[in-house]
């Protein structure tokens, strides 16, 4: 428990993700009672000396309220109309509540490839460290009226998006609101399910968990809540899953109190540039490799050598992210790639020693360097 403790009350940016269901009422509309308790508990972290970022869903459910339309919609082009309306009016709501707080709201649409550009992602960071900087709470979304991957999926990115703005930072903790406590132990439904207050390793006994069940406002879900704490913790920092309608829960939090689910930080963290490759940038092919190279890639972090490769997945250039998956096709590391696609699949399970032969030279020995390379969870 003191382990929980100092992820909680230590001194890190608070990276806060609240859900579409937290902040809409029975209708589905826009609870602004709700919005009003959430920027008071924000600026009262504010006030304790924690820095703030939020990440607010709730663009298309505030759309839908402002227009007056029966339910969300079904088809892009109107999804993309209602988001457009339903972000100018979540915006003003949190301007308005926290002026009355003495701060202000400064909103920030990002869409993946914001963030998949390294200079672009360093360019993000600078630009949410100088509004912190400025005192003003940065509002960021998802750029729903041009993310169309985003928009047409039933479980959205808002919770791996606050995964990636969390590992913008050196150090922050993520606290995801959500509609319920945290992880339970067993199925919620169950009479005896109880709440987790630490995890201390995201594993498949952990995943396990996992109760999803389909609803009509919400694009995320435990799943998706699990997959960013696994993310932020690997990158060594803190994540926690905890109740939005809970009363004043991100101060009772930041007192120390057991709300929620904690967590716990892996030991050794991960350097800003392996952040970026293993959680932001977007992999523009696969590479399969036997269980040989996935067991040194996973467990050690080595380098992979073209000996380990079985097959070449998609169209790459040197330089590019690529994702490299087992024999069971499960994710084991990505990294950036020091030959393009078809040079891969003349070398593709051959010894390093023979690269100059197929290609007539040689520039690396190794497929993806150890330093571009970041291990999956």
């Amino acid at each position: 428990m003191e382990e929980r403790l100092a992820c909680v009350t230590g001194d890190r940016v608070w990276v806060v993700k609240v859900g579409s269901r937290v902040l809409t009422d029975q209708q589905g509309r826009l609870d602004r009672p709700q919005i009003a308790r959430l920027a008071r508990q924000l600026a009262g972290l504010r006030a304790l000396g924690k820095e703030v970022v939020l990440v607010s869903s709730g663009a298309v459910a505030s759309g839908v309220g402002r227009l007056g339309l029966p339910a969300r919609p079904k088809d892009l082009a109107t999804l993309q109309a209602v988001a457009a309306v339903g972000q100018a009016a979540l915006i003003q709501a949190y301007e308005e509540e926290f002026s009355s707080h003495g701060t202000h709201a400064a909103q920030v649409l990002l869409t993946a490839e914001d963030l998949d550009d390294r200079a672009r992602y360093l360019n993000v960071r600078n630009t949410l460290s100088r509004l912190l900087e400025l005192q003003t709470i940065p509002i960021i979304n998802e750029n729903d009226t041009v993310a169309v991957d985003e928009l047409k999926t039933t479980f959205g990115d808002n919770d791996r998006l606050a995964a990636m703005v969390a590992s913008l930072f050196p150090e922050s903790l993520l606290v995801i609101l959500s509609d319920v406590r945290g992880l339970y132990d067993r199925d919620p439904i169950d009479p005896a399910a109880q709440v987790l207050s630490v995890v201390s390793r995201i594993d498949e006994a952990v995943e396990g968990l996992v109760r999803d069940r389909a609803t009509g406002v919400s694009k995320g879900g435990m799943a998706s809540k699990l997959a960013a704490a696994r993310f932020v913790t690997q990158s060594g920092d803190p994540a926690c899953i905890a109740w939005g309608r809970q009363e004043d829960v991100l101060l009772r939090l930041a007192r120390g109190e057991m709300e929620g689910t904690v967590f716990l930080p892996h030991p050794k963290g991960l350097s800003s540039r392996k952040r970026w490759i293993g959680f932001s940038v977007q992999c523009a092919g696969t590479l399969r490799l036997d269980a040989g190279a996935a067991h040194a890639v996973r467990s050690k972090g080595s380098s992979l050598l073209p000996v380990g490769v079985v097959e070449v997945i998609g169209e790459f250039r040197k330089g590019d992210a690529v994702s490299m998956v087992g024999p069971d096709g499960r994710e084991v590391a990505r990294g950036l790639v020091n030959y393009d696609a078809q040079e891969v699949r003349k070398i593709a399970g051959l010894q390093s020693d023979r690269i100059a032969e197929q290609l007539g030279h040689c520039p690396y020995e190794e497929l993806v360097h150890r330093d571009q390379l970041t291990p999956a969870p």
